[in-house]
């Protein structure tokens, strides 16, 4: 009995590396102390009411931004050690299955439970409040939403310390993620945390769309929508049409692990650049789901901090549709070296070159609009700027990468991972680090300490170029990504020492913000903000900081592009819109089903990864059961706050009597 059980722990449990064991501590210590916490402090009901069950979309937003930077932590210590190993020839640090294992999760990590939870938090917490509504369409979707995230974004770490993490590379390429080279668990993880966390992408991109085409303030028509707002209507109607691309693709990979498909096997007439193709076709507009956002971002900051109406407004507008479209035509130039042919390489080296078009118009747009401004520079305008010269390297680059006879050079290389790193950090990163600067007043109230996010952002920045400026130049020196090891007669050891010491200076920054937030929490006192701390210029900051529960007292009625820059104008020129009489406020009550719902999920996705029905059919058994109970038992869902209690609210967050 004993030796089964040691046989059975050997198998279930990831052993022998060092570095697992130490994992496995941490994170046994910080669940102990968590549940001692909540426990010591009686805060389970707290947690319960206020959080785990919420359906308040700037609640949602907070937990996406925590869940993101948590994964940031996870996904920047795997790219550290990545670093460490390959900082010197012959190193030791890594065996090469572990550093599979960890460019896999870095990749995935980054992408998909890092990148998009922060972007779809930043949509939480300004879109509704930046048309003037007062929750998301669909309220109990959102939260659904997010808890499906999670728990899928969970069921793929645990990976990391139980079966053992997928490392097929982050697209999953077949042969090596089919059961011939792959015929452990870990690609059962891959596939079950994305499916899970998927759905939940989709449909957030279904509930915001439906939000901005619904629910904007009276006035506003689509040409007085904020550009970040745009931007997100933009990215969402990408994820409803690429999302699915991945759902199915990665079905049919589960059915050939499961079920003997052979659809992207060679065998039985399956086709491994069938996936390929499938996974480009998510894969490539999945870059423009998380940089659009960012590009709306930089048009509301740049703009706020300029104090100037966006240049070009409707050109912006137009290259972010475009961009939407042309997003969809660009995916074989990833595999230009697989033999499609010179017709096909033409097409999609033609459709790469012209989305480069769209994006110049945007920066030449933020460009004019700083053009003669009154400019200051805090944190997100800091940030804004940075992302510029960032950028334009990323699109030189994408443009050279989109010539395909150059890219036979190129493909593979460390030439690659520079362009998209510098695409990734300098355009998405840096975005989301702007909006998180720059709403975090609008979440917690209190702005964060400058000279620490200085200090931040100097590091961000001098690693981001002593990182990835020399892996150009080791990709032209022929070095490949995906190596563990390497000789010192290939003569990159210099080059890669640098870019490792860029590295370990982009983790003391994210070390700094940690103490930014930290600090901010214990002098919140002294760095309490006004509900327009910026001297912004769209709705969301008309209202205190943070948003009551409601969002608005009364709907606005808009007037203008940057609304509340012009009724700013026409206060100090004694001018006030007439103030709506304030009525009872429709609220949607909070819900214990997108939580509980979740968690059955993610029993029956662990029951998947090891093909076990005692987790499959409980777990979906108890999903069924969730949807049962919403669609036929969950008649009391809403509320009226009175008018009375409106008032008092208001009252005492504006200081005064309304």
């Amino acid at each position: 009995m004993l030796d089964r059980l040691i046989e059975f722990a050997q198998f279930f449990f990831v052993t022998g590396d060092p570095l697992i064991y130490g994992a496995m501590v941490s994170i046994a210590l910080a669940t102990i102390a968590i549940l001692f916490v909540l426990t010591y402090f009686k805060k389970w009901g707290w947690l319960w009411k206020n959080w785990l069950t919420t359906v308040d979309h700037k609640k949602v937003g907070i937990m996406y931004i925590l869940a993101s930077i948590l994964m940031l932590f996870r996904g920047g210590v795997d790219a550290l050690m990545m670093r460490a190993q390959i900082a010197l020839p012959d190193i030791h640090f890594l065996h090469p299955e572990h550093y599979n294992q960890v460019f896999t999760t870095h990749g995935t990590i980054m992408i998909l439970f890092m990148a998009m939870p922060l972007m779809f938090g930043l949509f939480n917490i300004a879109v509704p409040l930046q048309i003037g509504a007062r929750d998301v369409a669909f309220p109990f979707l959102n939260a659904l939403s997010f808890w499906l995230f999670f728990m899928g974004a969970m069921l793929f770490n645990l990976s990391f310390i139980i079966g053992g993490s997928p490392d097929a590379g982050w697209l999953s390429y077949p042969p090596l993620s089919e059961l011939s080279h792959s015929p452990g668990v870990g690609q059962n993880f891959y596939i079950w945390g994305i499916q899970i966390s998927g759905i939940g992408s989709l449909a957030t991109g279904i509930n915001f769309i439906v939000t901005i085409i619904k629910m904007r303030a009276p006035g506003m028509t689509w040409m007085k929508m904020p550009m970040f707002t745009w931007s997100v209507f933009a990215s969402c109607v990408i994820i409803i049409f690429a999302f699915p691309i991945l759902t199915v693709t990665l079905a049919l990979l589960f059915l050939d692990r499961f079920g003997g498909g052979h659809f992207f096997t060679l065998d039985l007439g399956g086709n491994p650049m069938m996936y390929i193709n499938l996974i480009w076709m998510w894969g490539h507009p999945e870059v423009y789901i998380v940089v659009l956002p960012a590009f709306g971002i930089y048009s509301d900051v740049i703009s706020t901090f300029a104090k100037k109406r966006l240049f070009g407004y409707k050109s912006m507008v137009f290259a972010m549709l475009i961009i939407s479209v042309l997003s969809f035509f660009t995916w074989a130039h990833h595999f230009f070296t697989m033999g499609s042919g010179a017709d096909v390489n033409a097409f999609f080296a033609i459709s790469t070159m012209a989305i480069a078009i769209p994006t110049g118009v945007k920066v030449f747009n933020w460009l004019f609009t700083m053009y003669r401004g009154k400019l200051s520079f805090p944190t997100p305008m800091m940030w804004a700027i940075a992302f510029i010269p960032n950028f334009l390297i990323a699109g030189l680059t994408g443009v050279m990468l989109a010539v395909a006879p150059a890219d036979f050079q190129f493909h593979n290389s460390y030439f690659l991972i520079a362009h998209f790193h510098s695409a990734l950090i300098g355009g998405v990163v840096f975005g989301y680090f702007a909006g998180l600067y720059y709403w975090w007043p609008k979440m917690f109230g209190f702005t964060l300490p400058e000279n620490l996010g200085k200090w931040a952002f100097w590091f961000w920045n001098i690693g981001f170029y002593v990182c990835f400026l020399p892996q150009y130049s080791l990709g032209l020196m022929g070095m490949t990504r995906r190596i563990s090891t390497y000789g010192w007669d290939t003569g990159w050891a210099p080059l890669n020492f640098v870019s490792t010491i860029g590295a370990f200076l982009m983790g003391i920054a994210f070390l700094f913000q940690v103490a930014q937030i930290g600090v901010g929490i214990k002098n919140y006192r002294k760095l309490k903000a006004s509900g327009d701390p910026w001297d912004a210029r769209t709705l969301e900051w008309s209202i205190p900081s943070p948003a009551p529960e409601y969002n608005f007292a009364t709907i606005p009625q808009v007037t203008d592009r940057d609304d509340w820059w012009e009724e700013k104008e026409r206060r100090k020129q004694g001018i006030y819109k007439e103030e709506q009489p304030i009525e009872p406020i429709h609220m949607p009550k909070n819900s214990a089903i997108p939580f509980i719902m979740s968690v059955c999920w993610f029993v029956a996705g662990f029951g998947f990864v090891f093909g076990w029905l005692i987790f499959i059919i409980p777990g979906l058994l108890g999903v069924a059961a969730c949807m049962i109970a919403r669609s036929f038992y969950s008649y009391d869902a809403d509320y009226y706050i009175p008018v009375d209690e409106v008032k008092r609210t208001e009252a005492a967050i504006r200081g005064g009597s309304v």
